[in-house]
């Protein structure tokens, strides 16, 4: 019996192409003349297939998609992640479907709440977290279609941004703007050792690029909470020498250094410039408005979607990964 592969080959098309032709799909466009290939060499090959008139169709209705969010503490009032859901439920919106749920890492740590989220069939999964591995294989298990946005997941298709390249783009536009003695403060990752971010390594490289010492002591772990990090940068004033210029790896933490740095009068940029990461939309608004790298969060929802509706479809390529560009913000604060 022939095969989608012969009848692909003999067509000249993918053999995803042969498989929607075939069973009535019309998701994706096709010209006539493509399908009609597709059904000359289906019957010059003998291969049996049923019309599409009697292949049940799945019916968007019947697609369940939910999103597992990555939240620091404030469960869901982080902007960062909001902007990527956001983005996810407008891309879903448009192509007709709808978010059946909405859970946080946090969340499906209980294994009660785990079980409940997954006791019924779910289709695809929008994951915006790591999650641990036996939590994270569970719901692999459990759902046939999971695409990550930032995750450390190399078995699912991930669509991200380059960690390592944006730290280094900002240490490169405080060098170039002067500043020699440059600090960093960031969060630890599942292993609470923040050496092993990569927006460290990338602080670290362009550091050492340029010839510049690192000090220990300007290299700050606030974990991702705000008051930590207001301390810390209280705590640096405390220091024999301060460096001239901090790159702070989330606009959030950036804002709450900015906020610690006026409760202790200091002038901002002319005593100490501030860079961020993300742009989230209130950066712009803060005192001084803050520079930083834009980490396009709505496009990361929308790729998301796009490549989770592609395997629903019948994608069934090698896992993908999808870095999208970031943007320097120049602002007032450097």
């Amino acid at each position: 019996m022939s095969t989608l592969r012969e009848i692909a080959k003999l067509a000249n098309v993918s053999i995803a192409s042969v498989s929607r032709a075939l069973n009535g799909d019309t998701t994706y466009k096709m010209t006539e003349d493509t399908r009609q290939r597709i059904f000359d060499a289906a019957e010059k090959l003998d291969y049996k297939y049923r019309p599409s008139s009697t292949k049940k169709r799945r019916n968007k209705s019947d697609v369940k998609i939910g999103c597992i969010l990555s939240v620091t503490k404030d469960k869901y009032n982080d902007p960062y992640f909001m902007s990527i859901l956001s983005g996810v439920e407008a891309r879903l919106s448009s192509k007709g479907y709808e978010l059946t749920f909405l859970r946080t890492g946090g969340d499906l740590e209980d294994e009660k709440v785990l079980k409940s989220t997954f006791k019924n069939e779910i289709t695809g999964l929008i994951l915006m977290e790591t999650m641990k591995s036996n939590t994270y294989n569970y719901i692999r298990e459990k759902v046939p279609y999971i695409v990550g946005v930032d995750t450390k997941r190399n078995d699912i298709d991930n669509v991200a941004y380059d960690h390592y390249d944006v730290a280094a783009s900002a240490v490169r536009h405080l060098i170039e703007k002067g500043h020699t003695d440059i600090g960093f403060i960031g969060g630890s990752g599942s292993d609470r050792e923040i050496k092993n971010s990569m927006r460290y390594r990338g602080y670290l490289s362009a550091m050492h690029a340029a010839g510049y010492d690192i000090r220990p002591e300007w290299v700050m772990d606030c974990q991702w909470d705000e008051t930590l990090c207001i301390d810390l940068v209280k705590d640096l004033y405390a220091l024999p020498k301060q460096p001239t210029a901090i790159f702070v790896a989330s606009d959030l933490m950036a804002m709450a250094a900015l906020s610690s740095l006026y409760e202790i009068g200091i002038k901002v940029p002319q005593q100490m410039a501030v860079i961020g990461l993300s742009n989230i939309e209130m950066s712009k608004y803060s005192n001084p408005p803050l520079t930083t790298l834009e980490v396009p969060t709505k496009e990361l929802g929308y790729a998301a979607v796009d490549l989770l509706l592609a395997r629903i479809e019948g994608d069934t390529l090698l896992p993908k990964k999808v870095i999208l560009p970031t943007t320097l913000i120049h602002r007032s604060s450097t």
